[in-house]
């Protein structure tokens, strides 16, 4: 159901005469559950909308006929529950996170709609059959599926939940109602890797392109495990096996259907893939391809510089001390690029700052994960040694989406004060904001 809180003037609601208040609550006959009901129909061309009077006169049905993608007219009180996850994963992140921290760190969504709308990872077994059939019905397209193994039992296993092994059907039905899928597998060692992974590709291939990949990810572990499910972390020799079996695979599909974390190539110390292996980059956010389209991204950019003097270098206005925060996997990347950008930017010393992740423990080695405690601590010691910095460099991965605050609860300006360094730059696009902040451009 649907509560309008806006009707534009001189719209199609208007003119049905809609009013603030009246309740949307079917389309076509079928209930209408949130906005996405509404942003479908608003597709098409012609459909029943039926609507409940907040004068109280009861329900009635309108027919609609507008131009294809012609908005109605109308905004909504917003709905902010979201389906929760009914899982209890062995490998689940937010079990493993220490307590006091911000609430919002804690809820467990398994929403499609957000899979939908905002590319989160869903397991689908809080999904009902209608559920599902909306899903297919409302061309809910690509929806994101975290489907870790295609064996019923492993999976019920894995994810300790009795309704788990309904993803074999979920997924025909999902592809044969025309539903692009994005899956991921997270790998835990011992269970849903090596012969059950393969497994695993040959089901999802069957759909092929409709399910366009499966991503394999490793189970991120920290310190906070007392009492979990045992799991080992994976190291350089266990990351080659992994890369090879998915080459070897990829090769005999014929397609780059299996993507590797870009982890499990650093810790194998293998050279990355190319841009051309990740596609559009559609499972980024999973840690799929970061690596290769940031580098691709800093050349890019260093490119450019080079071609603006001509081939020779190019020069800061005065010159700078720049410290460049990173996690400890990616800091060997970081160092060759830094040196890259010292021998193209005349004047600019640039240092790296690999931190150690103390908060969730030293098995966290990525960006994403550091927080503004172990960043601080790191910097005042790095201070100790080198004495004046010109200016620091954060990714903006390590700090809260449209907020200035880092996942240990501390503000960007708690970091700064804790410090003393007031030039912190965020660096919120990528490979090219790398370059650009740098050289001060």
């Amino acid at each position: 159901m649907l509560k309008i809180t806006k009707v534009k003037r001189n719209s199609i609601a208007k003119e049905l005469g809609l009013e603030t208040g009246d309740e949307i609550v079917a389309f076509d006959g079928y209930p209408c559950e949130d906005e996405l009901d509404y942003l479908y129909y608003c597709e098409t061309e012609g459909f029943s909308m039926t609507v409940r009077d907040k004068r109280g006169q009861g329900e009635v049905t309108v027919e609609v006929e507008k131009e294809e993608g012609e908005d109605l007219g109308l905004e909504f009180e917003k709905n902010t529950t979201i389906r929760t996850c009914h899982n209890r994963c062995v490998f689940c992140f937010v079990d493993q996170m220490p307590k006091g921290m911000r609430e919002s760190l804690y809820v467990k969504d398994d929403d499609y709609g957000m899979s939908f709308s905002c590319g989160n990872f869903v397991t689908l077994t809080n999904l009902s059959e209608e559920g599902l059939q909306r899903i297919i019905r409302l061309k809910l397209s690509p929806l994101y599926v975290s489907v870790h193994t295609m064996d019923p039992d492993l999976r019920v296993k894995l994810l300790r939940n009795r309704h788990a092994g309904k993803i074999v059907d979920q997924i025909k039905q999902l592809a044969e109602g025309g539903i692009e899928l994005h899956c991921q597998a997270v790998l835990v060692t011992g269970e849903n890797d090596g012969e059950a992974l393969e497994y695993t590709a040959r089901q999802l291939l069957q759909y092929y392109p409709t399910v366009r990949d499966l991503a394999c990810v490793p189970t991120g572990i920290t310190k906070y495990r007392e009492g979990l499910y045992p799991i080992s972390d994976v190291d350089g020799e266990y990351s080659a096996d992994l890369l090879d079996r998915i080459d070897r695979l990829n090769k005999e599909f014929g397609v780059d259907f299996l993507l590797p974390a870009d982890e499990y190539f650093i810790k194998a110390d293998r050279p990355l893939k190319e841009v051309s292996f990740y596609g559009d980059f559609e499972q980024i956010e999973n840690g799929i391809g970061m690596t290769t389209k940031f580098l691709s991204e800093a050349n890019s950019a260093l490119a450019r510089l080079i071609e603006e003097k001509d081939g020779g270098r190019y020069a800061l206005n005065k010159p700078k001390r720049s410290v460049i925060v990173s996690g400890v996997s990616a800091a060997k990347l970081n160092l060759e690029l830094a040196k890259k950008c010292m021998e193209t930017i005349e004047g600019l010393q640039a240092d790296v700052l690999a931190v150690g992740n103390e908060f969730f423990g030293r098995t966290v080695t990525c960006t994403g994960l550091l927080t503004g405690k172990d960043i601080a601590a790191a910097l005042k010691e790095y201070l100790k040694t080198t004495g004046k910095i010109d200016e620091v460099v954060l990714p903006g991965t390590v700090l809260k989406e449209f907020e200035d605050v880092f996942l240990c609860g501390m503000t960007l300006e708690e970091l700064k004060a804790e410090t003393g360094i007031q030039n912190i730059r965020i660096n919120k696009d990528g490979g090219y904001g790398y370059v650009d902040i740098l050289s001060d451009r």
